[in-house]
């Protein structure tokens, strides 16, 4: 691990992109995702970082929301929305603070779709509604539909610099290991983060991407790899215990707003990466 200097002064971080995977360890994902193992070496990442529970949605709730919200299993908005209730996201907190929030899920067929597609009676579906967490919060529903959208405009943001304080890239079931390999969804990655990590806003420190895994294999303790990149975070192995409560924290923080929930007691990500 690169010692931080007492008083070093980094670029601020006011944009977060979050990558999540699906269902593999620490371990698996770094032998089996090359491109995600090159970043790993050259910025950073953490080996204690736990999931918090299986299985996958109240894992996405929790990083958005804070809480699990007693979710235990993967059901639709239809079922399970009530249980967030009026909550709001982070989502909703950055708008609210001025800033912007806006998700990017490939193969979603309109915004803020609460169903997977296509539905099962169709076909198989490849997107998930469950790995959307945004589209649960229901008293959001005005700010979902206007910047919860699919992945055709992801590109062009990225180019513009105009990627938001709070940004969420979510892959289909075919590119974020769930239903096809790790190598395939490495290879989606790179694609998707190439051009990100040779923006402006990536090189002049002003955005931090996150790739994590939302659970493990249900064999290595929940946990998980998560990589932590930004042009000033060089080469860092942080073994302090870290949650996805610590990303949530994180986000919040990001953008101004105090961390909902479990989230404002959760271990600091800024601090154990120098941010």
């Amino acid at each position: 691990m690169v010692p931080h200097v007492k008083g070093e002064t980094r670029a601020p971080v006011t944009k977060v992109l979050v990558v999540i995977e699906e269902n593999h360890s620490l371990d698996e994902m770094r032998g089996g995702m090359p491109y995600l193992a090159s970043l790993v070496g050259r910025y950073g990442y953490a080996t204690r970082w736990t999931a918090l529970t299986h299985p996958s949605e109240p894992n996405y709730l929790a990083i958005v929301g804070g809480s699990t919200f007693g979710v235990k299993d993967d059901a639709p908005p239809s079922v399970n929305a009530h249980k967030v209730g009026e909550a709001q996201s982070i989502f909703g907190l950055a708008l609210d603070a001025g800033k912007t929030a806006r998700t990017y899920a490939e193969s979603m067929p309109e915004n803020c779709h609460g169903e997977d597609h296509p539905e099962k009676t169709v076909g198989k579906p490849i997107y998930a509604a469950r790995h959307n967490p945004w589209v649960y919060f229901t008293a959001e529903r005005e700010q979902c539909l206007r910047n919860d959208v699919d992945l055709t405009s992801f590109a062009a943001d990225v180019a513009a610099d105009d990627l938001p304080n709070v940004g969420f890239l979510i892959p289909d079931l075919t590119h974020d290991a769930h239903d096809a390999s790790l190598s395939e969804a490495d290879a989606w990655l790179e694609k998707q983060l190439g051009p990100v990590l040779r923006s402006a806003d990536f090189r002049s420190g002003r955005l931090a991407v996150v790739v994590t895994a939302d659970e493990d294999d249900r064999k290595h303790g929940n946990t998980v790899l998560t990589a932590v990149l930004q042009v000033d975070v060089r080469h860092e192995v942080v073994a302090a215990p870290l949650t996805h409560y610590s990303l949530t924290r994180f986000l919040a923080e990001v953008v101004g707003a105090t961390p909902p929930r479990e989230a404002r007691d959760a271990a600091d990500l800024r601090a154990a990466f120098g941010l």
